[in-house]
């Protein structure tokens, strides 16, 4: 039997059953590697030595009659999380040998749920693009067409998942960063309410791996299933135990509905800020037209609906606003004076992030204030709807872009060239308020690659948008095998 792309709960059933040891899917899983994964370069640092160790070692468990969540299912880590005895280099050259001392604390809760880790996956320089690629470790090709990113900042995960290496892998998310991969690729990832995860570990090197909560980012799942994604969050989902984790456990509320003719959905396919490209659009359809077929009551516009373009604006500087914090003085300084250059009129998405890169503490607190107002408009609109559908972004995988300068960069949006970073908007809707958001597939645009949306939901309800991604799955289908 073919295991690769069997998805993480039918391997935990397979195993349990004694149908397949975690040995043979785990030289299941290299083998495909070694095949493959040349020509897509997910795979940035292998650990196949110790993931076979790791998966006699559940076999072995699994002869004692114990049992885990992920006991013996091959998992692959993107490369940002720390783990013991191999390389951390957020793609950063400089620290090509930085060798941390312990596991990330999601790397800790994979091994202790029985996971098998197979390697790392490739990120871009710093976490900081849509595209994965760095001077160490190179790039990170499309499993639906080489000649296109599978996105970032989580690319190699979705890349690998894509490519039947591993039936889950984790990622991060701030800026799109596992939905993004995930619309680009095909697949299933989950961002869930800001600080349901606990983020220790996964950060740059060589900074100390500190409990401390971070604005905006995420940890999460992603998988070949929606299903799965729930698989992967329970083990993920829980405070840090050096922090709230001494005084709180995690249970997440359940789903409101069971049925896809008992949700409330608000449908978004439009932003003042940016179009959205025809191949999205059509995605966004198909799951609307799937809600309506099975009874959902289904809305396009809702005065409740925060404004779109001040979350924009505010998102971009709340995310731009730490961007710059390690610059040398010379250049923030030089980022101050052009900043000062700007027209009070220009309201435009480049001068927001100038000026959010020169924010002081004030600017910081007023925008945050703003963010809180933002936060109150969804917990009224989350009153009358179950979950929001809406792009990642405008568009599906885009070439390969390598220019130096992001800012040079553009995207384009059915023949029309809009600036590069202007993609994000649809990302901040959910990360700037610290919402949840599934990204699920939906089809394939007409040049046959992947298009995929995002189901926001209400705050802490992560099961919420979690069960409607696996609904619409039996609806409009799911992952498929690149061909």
């Amino acid at each position: 039997m073919e295991w690769n792309f069997q998805t993480a709960e039918m391997l935990a059933t397979a195993l349990r059953a004694g149908e397949v040891t975690s040995a043979e899917l785990t030289d299941a899983a290299i083998a495909r590697i070694e095949r493959d994964d040349t020509a897509m370069n997910a795979i940035c640092v292998p650990d196949f030595d110790r993931a076979r160790a790791a998966a006699r070692g559940a076999d072995q468990a699994r002869a004692r009659s114990e049992d885990r969540p992920l006991l013996g299912i091959p998992v692959t880590v993107k490369e940002s999380y720390n783990i013991a005895g191999l390389p951390t280099t957020w793609g950063m050259p400089q620290h090509r040998n930085y060798m941390p001392a312990e596991d990330a604390v999601q790397v800790q809760r994979l091994k202790a749920a029985g996971a098998v880790v197979l390697g790392k996956t490739n990120v871009p320089l710093r976490l900081q693009d849509v595209q994965t690629f760095n001077e160490i470790y190179g790039t990170t090709n499309n499993p639906w067409d080489h000649g296109r990113t599978p996105g970032g900042s989580s690319g190699g995960s979705a890349a690998a998942l894509a490519s039947g290496f591993g039936a889950l892998s984790i990622g991060s998310d701030i800026a799109g960063s596992l939905r993004t991969p995930a619309h680009f690729c095909g697949v299933y990832a989950h961002k869930p309410t800001l600080g349901l995860a606990a983020v220790r570990g996964m950060v740059p090197p060589p900074e100390p791996a500190l409990p401390a909560d971070l604005d905006l980012a995420v940890v999460g799942p992603m998988a070949r299933t929606a299903r799965d994604l729930t698989l992967l969050l329970d083990v993920m989902a829980g405070p840090d135990p050096l922090t709230l984790g001494v005084a709180h456990d995690v249970k997440l509320p359940p789903t409101r509905h069971e049925r896809l003719c008992d949700f409330r959905v608000l449908v978004l396919d439009t932003h003042p800020l940016i179009p959205t490209g025809s191949a999205v659009r059509a995605g966004v359809n198909r799951v609307a037209d799937a809600l309506v077929d099975d009874g959902a009551r289904v809305e396009r516009h809702s005065p409740l609906l925060p404004d779109l373009t001040e979350a924009a604006m505010l998102y971009t500087q709340l995310l731009f606003s730490s961007s710059v914090a390690r610059f040398p003085a010379e250049a923030y300084a030089q980022l101050r004076t052009r900043a000062a250059g700007l027209s009070a009129d220009d309201r435009s998405l480049e001068a927001a992030r100038l000026r959010g890169m020169v924010f002081s503490h004030r600017d910081w607190i007023e925008a945050n204030s703003r963010r809180e107002l933002h936060r109150h408009g969804w917990r009224r609109l989350f009153a009358e709807f179950d979950a929001v559908v809406c792009p990642i972004t405008p568009t599906p995988a885009f070439p390969h872009d390598h220019h130096p300068d992001p800012m040079e960069r553009r995207i384009d949006i059915d023949g029309v060239e809009y600036p590069y970073l202007d993609q994000l908007v649809w990302a901040g809707l959910a990360t700037m308020p610290g919402l949840p958001a599934t990204a699920i597939p939906t089809g394939r645009s007409p040049e046959g690659l992947p298009v995929g949306v995002q189901l926001i939901g209400p705050m802490f309800e992560d099961r919420t948008p979690l069960r409607l991604a696996e609904l619409l799955e039996r609806k409009i289908g799911g992952f498929q095998e690149p061909k």
